[in-house]
């Protein structure tokens, strides 16, 4: 991990109100009413298997998109609701983590005292920005700013992000670090495209900033004056922004430096008096992730006068707190942020809201009391054991590889022989002790976990690097592999039907979470995974002519998904995406591997009119089942490195022969590519 935003997780989009006294729905892995019979899965594979589902599951008015992980994770939030609901009653018997996970969620869903107090928790802070005289008083603003502020952990935090990361080439070492930020749309791109949706979208950011000012106090004048402040200053930190397709090459985002080197980049700044504010005066380097972008730091310092950078602030201030801020506040937060960039036409009930910030304040004493009460040990161990046949299956398949030397070879198997496997939950719980819950405080304890976290990340600067820790919070309905750590990590909350379900056939569990493990572990061995060593190194153990084999099979992946359209006439930014396609396609390749091992020797019997290889990838595709709306489609395209679930499904099986043999699919096929791609 990088950076503090580095740490966080895509949050999942969450579904219609569940009441709990509704029993979980029961789902399994493959539900032949999700099939289209009607469509050739020869023709097209993802309308075959999802095309009964999408057709069934519309998308609730307060998404912007509606899935088979969608809905999981709704039902996982409303097991959560249950959770915090009993902790929230005052009593005597409450344990400590209960009284903070209670009073939390307590506060949060209490609108009526959020109206009643209206600005007065945000009077402090805006004050002290009124205050500020000098860029000396902007930074111990941003000393107290910065732990508060939620949207650090991605990437967005007021003028640059902070935080620790372990060092990429010592990875036994954790260092600080510096990177960009300060943007308050989702990407530089949205700020530098000079196309007519993109010119629109700035007009309704403008609008929108200039809707939240006024509601702050400003008249309409002063108003639309300060959104035109913030645009141009966010404009020009977007300028010396890295692109995303930059930051996905681990060397580039690795500049360790000392503190003259930083101050020297950003001189205006006063570095020391930030950096002593924070408690790390002793640091006497740290990754400067983005040095160009501290270049353009340092022009908006120096062009900017301090009432615009003040201004700026009170946005960024405004905007960080929106969400704990009165009713006014919360829809139009909405308004831009849901309605206008994903296509949400509602606003999500708050019991779901408080529900996903508490994973995000308090998620081990959550995820603590939901394994207690809704995971299995035979789901983790049944797990694990499949975990172990795909390691298996990536092992025989490394040997097997025509195209790397066999010097590559050792280094690769060394490599998947150091992966560390984390299933369900992690072996110690987070103590919270120290973070200070008050019941009826809901900015308060939104501002204090916030900074609660900050301080821990940085409290490991200089100290042993921790490998036992997760990112991840037991209830999240989704997986990941860290490079630097050379783990993966199964939550509990991915562990159970119908992506994952004990009682199920071989062919739908390898098909379906045997391919999530085939995918993070390929992770490992991806155009970035590939250039840390087993111990989470940034090292080049690959020999030239390997890694020119290794590229060319990349840019077959890259080229071909870089020609499917997602909407309208945006297409896939397979620069972007390649990484998650090379580790969809590595993932189905070893999961099919594994599960073909698993049953050597056996008979195996078709059901529900599918035969076993049939299901293993019927199984995979209604993994991916889904119903999006274009305004998220859109957004997606230009910031997510996963290609749309449609291409995560056709694009894989069309470089699988396997699958056309499965479904006898003659070779002029769609899904069949008479030129396929395979990395791994």
């Amino acid at each position: 991990m990088r950076t503090l935003a580095a740490l966080c997780v895509a949050v999942l989009f969450s579904a219609v109100l569940l009441a709990q006294s509704q029993p979980a729905p029961a789902w399994h892995v493959i539900d032949p009413a999700s099939l289209d019979a009607s469509v050739d899965p020869c023709v097209d594979f993802y309308a075959y298997s999802c095309g009964g589902w999408m057709k069934a599951n519309p998308i609730p008015a307060d998404q912007a998109a509606w899935s088979v992980y969608s809905k999981l994770q709704d039902q996982n939030r409303n097991n959560v609701r249950q959770i915090l609901e009993a902790a929230a009653k005052p009593g005597a018997s409450r344990t400590p983590n209960e009284q903070k996970m209670g009073d939390y969620y307590a506060s949060c869903m209490d609108e009526k005292s959020i109206e009643a107090a209206g600005l007065e928790p945000l009077r402090g802070d805006l004050k002290r920005i009124d205050e500020i005289g000098s860029l000396n008083d902007l930074a111990d603003f941003l000393v107290r700013f910065h732990p508060q502020d939620l949207s650090i952990y991605f990437g967005q935090s007021a003028f640059f992000t902070v935080g620790s990361e372990q060092d990429a080439k010592n990875s036994t070492e954790t260092i600080a670090s510096v990177d960009q930020g300060g943007l308050g749309l989702p990407d530089r791109d949205y700020y530098l495209k000079s196309d007519a949706r993109s010119e629109q979208m700035r007009k309704d950011y403008v609008a929108h900033v200039q809707k939240m000012f006024e509601l702050l106090g400003d008249t309409p004048e002063t108003a639309a004056g300060n959104a035109q402040v913030v645009l141009r200053l966010e404009t020009a930190l977007a300028t010396g922004s890295m692109t995303r397709v930059e930051r996905r090459d681990p060397a580039a985002v690795y500049h360790r430096m000392s503190r003259a080197e930083l101050a020297a980049l950003a001189p205006t700044f006063p570095w020391e008096r930030y950096f002593s504010g924070l408690g790390l005066a002793s640091v006497s380097s740290l990754n400067v992730a983005s040095p160009d972008f501290f270049k353009a730091l340092e022009s908006v310092l120096k062009s900017e006068p301090l009432a615009s950078l003040k201004t700026y602030l009170r946005w960024h201030q405004l905007h960080a707190q929106a969400r704990w801020l009165p009713d006014a506040f919360v829809q139009q937060d909405f308004a831009f942020y849901s309605r206008k960039l994903t296509g949400a036409r509602e606003l999500q009930p708050r019991w779901k809201r408080c529900v996903r910030f508490e994973d995000r304040a308090l998620g081990d004493a959550v995820g603590q009391a939901y394994v207690a009460r809704y995971f299995s040990g035979d789901a983790k161990q049944r797990a694990l054991k499949m975990v172990q046949s795909i390691e298996s299956a990536m092992d025989r398949d490394i040997h097997q590889l025509p195209w790397m030397t066999e010097a590559t070879k050792q280094q690769a198997l060394g490599k998947l022989k150091a992966v560390v496997n984390k299933i369900g939950y992690p072996d110690k719980w987070r103590d919270y002790t120290a973070l200070s819950i008050v019941r009826g405080d809901a900015l308060g304890n939104g501002e204090r976990a916030n900074s609660f976290e900050f301080h821990r990340q940085l409290a490991k600067i200089g100290k042993p690097l921790v490998r036992g820790e997760w990112y991840l919070t037991p209830p999240t309905v989704n997986a990941n592999y860290n490079a630097q750590m050379n783990d993966i990590n199964f939550p509990a909350g991915v562990l159970q039907p119908p992506l994952f379900d004990p009682e199920a056939d071989d062919a739908a569990n390898f098909g379906q979470t045997g391919a999530t493990i085939g995918h993070e572990l390929t992770h490992g061995f991806d155009d970035e995974g590939r250039k840390f060593d087993g111990q989470g190194n940034l090292r080049d153990w690959w020999t030239a002519a390997d890694a020119k084999e290794f590229e060319a099979r990349t840019a077959c992946i890259a080229t071909q998904y870089s020609a499917y359209v997602v909407v309208d006439d945006v297409k896939i930014n397979g620069k972007l995406t390649v990484g998650e396609d090379v580790a969809d396609l590595g993932g189905l390749f070893l999961a099919y591997s594994a599960w073909q091992e698993s049953v050597r020797n056996k008979k195996l019997k078709a059901i529900d009119n599918l035969t076993p290889e049939q299901r293993f990838f019927v199984a995979y595709a209604q993994g991916w089942c889904s119903n999006q709306r274009p305004e998220i489609q859109r957004m997606r395209a230009a910031t997510d490195a996963h290609s749309p679930e449609r291409q995560r499904t056709n694009g894989v099986v069309s470089n699988m022969p396997e699958f056309r043999k499965a479904f006898g699919c003659k070779a002029e096929a769609p899904m069949v590519r008479a030129e396929a791609c395979r990395v791994w």
